[in-house]
């Protein structure tokens, strides 16, 4: 049985988790633009467990919109959650990876690779998650941590529903409506190949496609 601490904001959602998935789960309360709040978690986790042997940082936000009338409100909000947060967590979470020779699963986007109009902003923050993730793997290779960065497509989550512009998110309906979505538990599957691997294999980067996306 393996152990886990999920982590997020929405603490009845993950109290569903613990009860539902098999091995020992610890739910920690979670809001990654807060950096005592990040430090509480990894500390619970650690405490409970003796032990961090993976990172998986996939808290994201998107809120999609022209920068032409934008509300830049909304960037803060991304720029604080998609980059600054997976930051603060990974900081956290480091020293006990290196310790464990474990694994920081970093978790972008297609459009952290081809940036589109009205997701300025949200292919930003994930064009700087993506070279953060990087720079962390250059520096803590020789030290037996593997980085793996996931750069999941159109995945039929609520990520889309955050966005208040009406225009982009009916976009955003009708792309997911033209294709045969990905599920987050072919998300899950790939994330768990890569920390699958012989110790000496690093899967540095999983790009996944639905087969009928085309960007």
């Amino acid at each position: 049985m393996h152990s886990s601490s999920p982590g997020g904001r929405r603490t009845e959602n993950l109290q569903e988790l613990v009860e539902e998935a098999p091995g020992e789960m610890l739910a920690v309360e979670l809001d990654v633009t807060d950096r005592e709040s990040v430090d509480r978690a990894v500390a619970a986790a650690v405490e409970r467990f003796g032990r961090l042997d993976a990172l998986v940082n996939n808290a994201g936000l998107m809120l999609a919109g022209m920068v032409v009338g934008a509300n830049t409100d909304e960037w803060v909000r991304m720029v604080e959650t998609n980059l600054l947060g997976s930051m603060f967590v990974a900081h956290a979470a480091l020293p006990h990876l290196v310790e464990t020779h474990g694994a920081f699963v970093q978790v972008s986007s297609t459009s952290g690779r081809i940036a589109s109009a009205g997701a300025a902003v949200y292919s930003a923050t994930k064009f700087g998650i993506t070279a953060f993730a990087e720079a962390v793997r250059q520096e803590v290779t020789s030290r037996g941590v593997r980085v793996v960065v996931v750069e999941p497509g159109f995945v039929e989550t609520e990520l889309t529903d955050h966005t208040t512009d009406p225009v982009m998110r009916d976009a955003a309906d009708q792309i997911g409506q033209s294709m045969r979505t990905l599920q987050p538990e072919d998300i899950a599957d790939a994330i768990v190949f890569a920390l699958t691997q012989p110790e000496h294999v690093s899967i540095n980067e999983l790009l996944v496609r639905p087969t009928d996306q085309v960007h």
